[in-house]
This record gives C-alpha cells, structure tokens and sequence, in this order.
C-alpha cells in the first residue's frame, strides 16, 4: 500500500514523503501510530504543506540540537564487566546502560529509543549511533573491557544495530495541519491489496 507520511519516520521516510510498504506494516504501525495516512487524493493534495511544516520543523530542531551532536560524535564510553573465558558477558550493557553513562558523562539527556543498539553480550569495542535528528545522528564508542582488566580499543565489533522500529520526529504542529486530510481519508475507501508482509520496503 502506498502512505503519505505525516511525521518523520527514522529510516523510511519524511514527513511529506509517499512511500510504498506493506499493508501489515502500514494499516497496523503507521496509520494507527499517527505516523502516516492512506495516500488517496484528498491527502496528496496537502502534502507539500506538510513537507514545508516538517522542514522548518526540522531545521530547528538541527539547530538546537547540533553542538549535542558535536559533542558526542566520537566520545568513549568503557564499561568494565564481568564475563566468560569466550568473552560472552554474564548479562549485557543495553541501550540504558548507554543513555545514563552519556548523562553521567557529557550531562546530556537522550532517550533510550535515541540509542541505537540491541543489548551487548559480547566483550569488543562497538559503535553505537545517538539519533536525535533525521539528519543528526551522531556515534559514540562503546569500549566493554572485562572487570580488573584495562580497556583498550580491540578490533572493532559490528554494530550493535536495533530493530527498525520508526522513530518520529517532534512535529506537534504538523498534525493540526493534517486533520482536516485525516477526516477525508475516512471517507475515501482504499483499493484492494494483497500484500501483507510487516516490513516496510524502500
């Protein structure tokens, strides 16, 4: 099904945007989550006010945000932990354990959705982007070292990445700007798909 986005989407899209993605993806995350609506006339017709919205939206938001960005691109965080003979951590460091040593280290806020990681189980030094923006997505790195042993930076580790579930932009304005479309869309029946696969595609 194709959607027109209403707010940002981290890796699928901006706000104005129409993408194609599956029905399950789109009728059971998207539309229900506020992030999109069914790209039928009525809704095309406001989606350069929303692109505009967005972008001014957006270019605040980089503004405000872009010596956060500067400071923790590049930043070392170590943990020491315990773990196995094979390196394997008797538990993990977690996208928590992230935001509160960004917090305790810069005096930086994030949320954990803004970390970008699946929990670490394993001892190496990781790369793990920060997403505060579309466009502002800065890396800190991630030393895990074992308990009593000095840190050292090993051979990079793949990134730990997260499961891509969308994170939006803060645009409250942009859904004033949409509900006038939203209540048209009611109306405007869908043609039928077939494709129901939860992913979105590009």
């Amino acid at each position: 099904m194709r959607v027109l986005l209403i707010k940002d989407v981290y890796k699928l899209g901006r706000a104005g945007e129409v993408k194609k993605v599956a029905n399950g993806y789109g009728r059971n995350y998207l539309i229900p989550q506020g992030y999109a609506i069914p790209a039928t006339p009525g809704a095309m017709s406001q989606a350069d006010r929303i692109m505009v919205k967005a972008t001014e939206r957006r270019a605040v938001l980089n503004e405000e945000l872009g010596s956060v960005a500067e400071v923790l691109n590049g930043k070392t965080l170590t943990f020491a932990v315990k773990a196995g003979e094979t390196g394997r951590l008797y538990g993990s460091v977690s996208d928590e354990d992230i935001m509160e040593a960004i917090a305790a280290n810069f005096e930086i806020e994030v949320e954990k959705r803004q970390v970008e990681t699946e929990p670490i189980r394993q001892l190496g030094t990781y790369k793990v982007p920060i997403h505060l923006t579309m466009d502002l997505i800065p890396e800190v790195v991630v030393i895990i070292h074992r308990e009593g042993e000095a840190p050292g930076i090993e051979e990079e580790s793949p990134k730990a990445s997260k499961a891509e579930t969308p994170v939006e932009e803060a645009a409250p304005e942009i859904e004033d700007e949409v509900v006038e479309v939203i209540e048209e869309v009611e109306t405007e029946p869908e043609a039928p798909e077939t494709e129901d696969n939860p992913e979105a595609e590009a």
